[in-house]
């Protein structure tokens, strides 16, 4: 994928921004465009998420979207996403990464426990495509580690989806150091895996505070998980949480990030492609440094979240 595209591609940014110019000039009745747009509601071309009470940049605009266009928007965005997701999965060289990788994870997952979603069907829709939902949210280049890395998700599918980023992949577990070097390995994917963990990492001058992104997928609930990720962001990059449904979690986790320094961006909600499981993305901007008490280790950031 190149490293400027993102999943909705040019046709949903001109679908929806032909909707919404087109509704613009019926409220406002006005034969010619109008310069200076109003406060309005603005969906985000690259992910179809609608933006409430954000300035609208185009000058056609300049009145609220009503409900039904809102929906209609981000359906388009939502369809052609799921559509170059799959073409990513099954098409060309990412097609055959991806084929590569799923057969390694039935061959290592024979030896000892990676994932719990078995079949060729569900690990594509539920660990693949689940892993490029937040494709779209990685600067151009970035420098990422990853937190827990498992059995590679989200990691492995965004670099065979984007060779521009690379990873830091942060394992505990040796066996799984051991399945991820050799996905690196196979895969011929720009990464090096770490057997350590993130609360002594987050400590070590040669880690904290030196990526632009940290990520992390099924490790923990978003309180905890901050603690292990955040330290490790540098400041003005991103910490990128995959959760499910996860309204709650994002309110209970408020404080925490305020205080490591990295207050919630965005939560961005998807539906997995042929199924009604429900996923929320967390983008959180770190705006200054996490204090040097964080994090505190020995267990801690689980037995007394903050």
């Amino acid at each position: 994928m190149d490293k400027h595209r993102n999943f909705c591609g040019a046709f949903c940014g001109s679908a929806v921004e032909g909707w919404i110019v087109f509704y613009g000039r019926l409220r406002s009745r006005a034969p010619q465009p109008r310069t200076g747009g109003k406060k309005g509601r603005k969906i985000h071309k690259g992910t179809g998420v609608v933006h409430t009470k954000a300035q609208c940049s185009h000058p056609d605009f300049s009145r609220d979207l009503p409900p039904f266009l809102l929906v209609f928007a981000a359906a388009i965005c939502y369809n052609e996403g799921m559509k170059e997701i799959a073409a990513l999965l099954k098409e060309g060289e990412t097609g055959e990464k991806f084929a590569r990788f799923y057969d390694l994870l039935c061959e290592w997952n024979e030896k000892f426990n990676l994932t719990g979603i078995r079949g060729r069907e569900e690990c594509y829709r539920k660990n693949f495509a689940d892993s490029l939902l937040g494709e779209a949210f990685f600067p151009a280049g970035a420098r990422c580690a990853e937190v827990g890395s498992g059995g590679g998700f989200p990691s492995v599918p965004l670099m065979i989806a984007r060779p521009d980023l690379s990873f830091t992949l942060i394992e505990s577990v040796g066996k799984k150091c051991e399945f991820l070097r050799a996905a690196v390995r196979e895969l011929s994917l720009p990464a090096e895996v770490v057997c350590g963990r993130a609360e002594e990492l987050g400590k070590d001058p040669a880690f904290r505070e030196t990526f632009d992104v940290c990520c992390a997928r099924a490790v923990a609930r978003l309180n905890t998980l901050a603690e292990y990720c955040v330290p490790l962001v540098r400041v003005g990059g991103l910490f990128i949480a995959y959760k499910g449904d996860a309204a709650g979690e994002i309110a209970e986790a408020g404080s925490a990030l305020r205080t490591l320094g990295a207050p919630l961006a965005a939560a961005h909600p998807f539906t997995l492609p042929g199924g009604e499981d429900r996923r929320t993305v967390a983008v959180c901007k770190k705006i200054s440094a996490t204090p040097p008490a964080y994090p505190r280790g020995r267990g801690r950031e689980r037995s007394k979240p903050l």
